[in-house]
């Protein structure tokens, strides 16, 4: 498909103004998650205009370009590259080159090193823009049938059982429907801890394989999915939406709230955690800075 040629055919026209790509300017270009039809005309646009496209792995989005028809000069940028690689895109956009930013698969800056540089262009003035599109964390909200008003997204656990543990503990009581990203070789054990913390009754959607041939939405409960992965090999990178704590959670919480600091972290430290995530967890279920918590054990 000529996707440039019938680049109005999407929609209704737009000024070409507004989707102009203007030189000296970083655009976050998202891109499919799996389906490449879910692509849309202004990122082929942008993709086809801009002077050079930074990727998480220049590989894959040489496949997506070469679907698109598209040739130009690639740069990588990932987790390992990002702080000499951020810096050198910077120059080429402050000389007034125009670069995409894309990602393996949906929006950039969300639970990956997009976001450092765009803090960095943000630091030197350099214009960014977002081309919307895919997230897999908001396609597998929509199909969780789970509240959607309110939500939080957590991105990947730790891959350390204890600081993973830990995170959890602050999660117990949240009310809001939770997004998580995992990795196979890592989500029985992430499943496990849920189970442990959040309780074997709270309600899981796992996400796999999003708008793909085999797409895959496994609702359940923390407990079943726990029981079904053990004769089950997990496959493909999951998004899992988890219920939000229960009233019951709640009054926990405000039961703790109304120990002294010093017991409502000795709570936490005797159900795991370290000191230090200790204090966080109160000054969180506390609503006040950390560091108001840390005073009252400086100064004992």
């Amino acid at each position: 498909m000529n996707y440039q040629k019938n680049y109005a055919e999407f929609g209704a026209p737009i000024s070409p103004e507004k989707n102009k790509v203007m030189g000296g300017t970083l655009y976050l270009v998202a891109t499919p998650v799996g389906n490449l039809a879910d692509i849309s005309s202004r990122a082929v646009k942008t993709l086809s205009e801009v002077d050079f496209i930074a990727a998480e792995d220049t590989r894959n989005t040489m496949r997506l370009l070469s679907y698109l028809g598209i040739q130009k000069p690639l740069v990588s940028y990932f987790e390992h590259n990002k702080r000499s690689h951020g810096e050198m895109i910077c120059e080429r956009l402050s000389a007034g080159q125009s670069c995409a930013l894309v990602t393996d698969a949906g929006t950039p800056a969300i639970s990956d090193p997009g976001e450092d540089i765009v803090a960095l262009c943000a630091q030197k003035n350099i214009p960014v823009t977002s081309i919307p599109g895919a997230c897999a964390a908001i396609l597998a909200l929509t199909l969780c049938a789970l509240p959607t008003a309110r939500f939080c997204f957590e991105g990947f656990l730790s891959a350390d059982k204890k600081d993973r543990r830990a995170r959890l503990e602050t999660l117990k009581t949240d009310d809001r429907t939770t997004i998580f990203h995992e990795a196979p070789h890592k989500l029985r054990a992430t499943l496990s801890d849920m189970c442990d913390i959040l309780g074997s009754e709270r309600k899981i959607s796992l996400c796999r394989e999003l708008t793909k041939l085999n797409e895959d939405v496994h609702r359940t409960t923390l407990g079943k999915a726990v029981e079904f992965y053990k004769d089950n090999d997990p496959r493909g990178e999951y998004v899992l939406v988890i219920e939000g704590a229960h009233e019951s959670s709640i009054t926990i919480k405000n039961d703790l709230s109304s120990l002294s600091v010093e017991d409502h972290v000795e709570h936490y430290i005797s159900n795991g955690m370290s000191k230090k995530n200790a204090i966080k967890a109160v000054a969180k279920d506390r609503g006040v800075p950390k560091n108001d918590i840390y005073m009252i054990f400086a100064n004992n």
